[in-house]
C-alpha cells in the first residue's frame, strides 16, 4: 500500500512542475494524457477558455472495435490517432503536450508517436 502511495505522490510532484511550463492557448492547445489501469484517455485542452476541444479514449465506440483491450501500446496508438484525426478535423494542427506526470515510455510514448503521425506538430 505504501509503494502505491509513493507511486501516485511521484507522478502527482512531476505533473504539477510539468504543469508550470506547459499551457495550452487558443493557437496551441494542449494534449493532455490520463493513463488508468484498464484505458488510456486524450483531451486537447485550451487552458485560457477552461475548454476541452477534442477528446479521445479506449472507451469510444470509434476506437473499441479496433482494440481487444484499452490497456495497452496498440490501444495508447488507436487513441492518438483518432484524437489527431479529430483535431484535424477541428482545424488543429499544432499541440503542447501534457504527459501527465508519467515517464514519456510505453503507452504515452505510442500514443505521442501514432498523434505524431496523424499529422499534430508538437
Amino acid at each position: 500500500m505504501l509503494n502505491v502511495q509513493l507511486k501516485v505522490e511521484s507522478r502527482m510532484r512531476r505533473h504539477r512542475r510539468v504543469r508550470q511550463t506547459v499551457v495550452g492557448v487558443p493557437h496551441r492547445p494542449r494534449l493532455v494524457v490520463f493513463r488508468s489501469n484498464l484505458h488510456i484517455y486524450a483531451q486537447i485542452i485550451d487552458d485560457l477558455a477552461g475548454k476541452t476541444l477534442v477528446s479521445a479514449s479506449t472507451l469510444d465506440p470509434d476506437c473499441k472495435k479496433s482494440i481487444g483491450r484499452g490497456n495497452n501500446a496498440k490501444a495508447a496508438e488507436a487513441v492518438g490517432q483518432l484524437v489527431a484525426k479529430r483535431a484535424l478535423a477541428k482545424n488543429i494542427k499544432t499541440v503542447v503536450f501534457d504527459r501527465g506526470g508519467y515517464l514519456f515510455h510505453g503507452r504515452v510514448k505510442a500514443l505521442a508517436d501514432a498523434a505524431r503521425q496523424g499529422g499534430l506538430i508538437f
